[in-house]
C-alpha cells in the first residue's frame, strides 16, 4: 500500500512547490538506480519517491490529494452517494497509470530536452524498449486494453552553456520522428527530463521518453549550484596598478575593474553574472580568480627593474610562521 507522499518525501503537507522539487532531486539523485546497480531496496525507494513526486510535484493533483479526491496511489476517488444522505459508504477507487515528473520536463515545461546535433551523440545508452514506467511501475487497476504505452529511457550528454543558458534543438528521435526540444536554464548534472507522449504507443495512450542528462564540463567555466567560477590571468602590469580587464562570463565577456596591488588568487566577484533558473529565481554570481602570468620567455628589463627594487628582498611569506 502506498504511503503519503509528503512523508516520503519527508515534508509536511504545508511545504512550498520548491521545497517539494529540492526534496524529490535529492532523493531522486541518491536512490537513482544508475547510482546504485543491483541494488533493489533502492530500486524500489527511488520508485515510491517519483510515484510521491508524482502526485504532489503536480499543482493540481496535489490540490485534489490535499483535498481527498485522489488516493495515495493516485486514483481518483468516486463520489459516495450515501454520505448526502448521512450514511459513510465504502469509497469507489478508479484506474490509473502514471509515471514520475508528470506534467512535462520537470523545468520548462512539456518539450524540454537537450541539445545535440547527431541523436548519436545524445542517446548513447538506451534503457527503454521495457515495461513499467520509471515512476512506480503500478498499473493502478487500469485494464490491459486501456494500458499505456511503455515508457523508454534513454541517457544523454549536454553542453555546458547550453544547460546553464537555456537553448532550443531540433533532434530526429530513434524511430525518425523530429521534435523541436527546449533545453530549460540552470539544468542540472544527473537531473532527469521527461518528453511526455513520446514513448511507446497503447491503447490508453503513449508512454513518456525519460533522459538522464550527463552536463559536459567546461575547459574555462567552473559550476557551483548557481554560481560560476572562472580563473582568470592577468599581467604583472595590471596586477600592481590596478585597471580595466575583460573577462569571460557565461553570457560573454564583461568589463571588470582590478583593484591595484592584486595578489594572484584573489577572487573578485560579478554579482548576478551566474546561472539563472528565470521564473522570477534570483541569479546566482561569478567568481573571478585572478592569477599573475608573467611575459613569455622573460623580459630583460624586468629582470633588472627586480635585482634593483628595494622591495624586492621583503619577503612575501610573512604570514607563515615555523610549526
Amino acid at each position: 500500500m502506498a504511503r503519503n507522499p509528503y512523508i516520503v518525501l519527508g515534508l509536511s503537507p504545508s511545504a512550498s512547490d520548491a521545497e517539494i522539487r529540492s526534496a524529490f532531486r535529492k532523493l531522486a539523485k541518491q536512490y537513482h538506480p544508475d547510482r546504485n546497480p543491483g541494488d533493489k531496496k533502492s530500486e524500489d525507494k527511488f520508485k515510491e519517491v517519483s510515484a510521491a513526486f508524482d502526485i504532489v510535484g503536480d499543482s493540481e493533483r496535489r490540490k485534489k490529494f490535499d483535498r481527498g479526491e485522489i488516493d495515495e496511489e493516485g486514483r481518483e476517488k468516486a463520489p459516495n452517494y450515501n454520505q448526502y444522505a448521512g450514511r459513510p459508504g465504502p469509497g469507489m477507487g478508479g484506474g490509473y497509470a502514471g509515471g514520475a515528473f508528470r506534467g512535462g520536463f520537470e523545468q520548462g515545461g512539456p518539450g524540454a530536452g537537450a541539445s545535440f546535433e547527431d541523436i548519436s551523440d545524445i542517446f548513447s545508452d538506451l534503457f527503454g524498449a521495457r515495461g513499467g514506467r520509471p515512476g512506480n511501475g503500478r498499473s493502478g487497476g487500469a485494464s490491459k486494453a486501456q494500458a499505456r504505452g511503455r515508457d523508454l529511457r534513454y541517457r544523454l550528454e549536454v553542453d555546458f552553456l547550453d544547460a546553464v543558458l537555456g537553448a532550443k534543438k531540433r533532434v530526429t528521435m530513434p524511430d525518425g520522428r523530429t521534435l523541436d526540444l527546449t533545453i530549460p536554464a540552470g539544468l542540472d548534472d544527473g537531473q532527469t527530463l521527461r518528453l511526455k507522449g513520446q514513448g511507446e504507443s497503447g491503447a490508453g495512450g503513449a508512454g513518456d521518453v525519460y533522459v538522464d542528462v550527463k552536463v559536459r564540463h567546461h575547459k574555462r567555466f567552473e559550476r557551483d549550484g548557481d554560481d560560476i567560477h572562472v580563473e582568470l590571468p592577468i599581467s604583472l602590469k595590471e596586477a600592481v596598478l590596478g585597471g580595466k580587464v575583460t573577462a569571460p562570463t557565461i553570457a560573454g565577456e564583461v568589463s571588470l575593474a582590478i583593484p591595484k596591488n592584486s595578489s594572484s588568487g584573489a577572487v573578485l566577484r560579478l554579482r548576478g553574472r551566474g546561472v539563472s533558473r528565470g521564473k522570477g529565481a534570483p541569479a546566482g554570481d561569478q567568481y573571478v580568480r585572478l592569477k599573475i602570468v608573467l611575459p613569455e620567455g622573460g623580459d630583460k628589463e624586468l629582470e633588472e627593474f627586480v635585482k634593483n627594487w628595494k622591495g624586492a628582498d621583503i619577503s612575501a611569506r610573512k604570514d607563515f610562521v615555523d610549526v
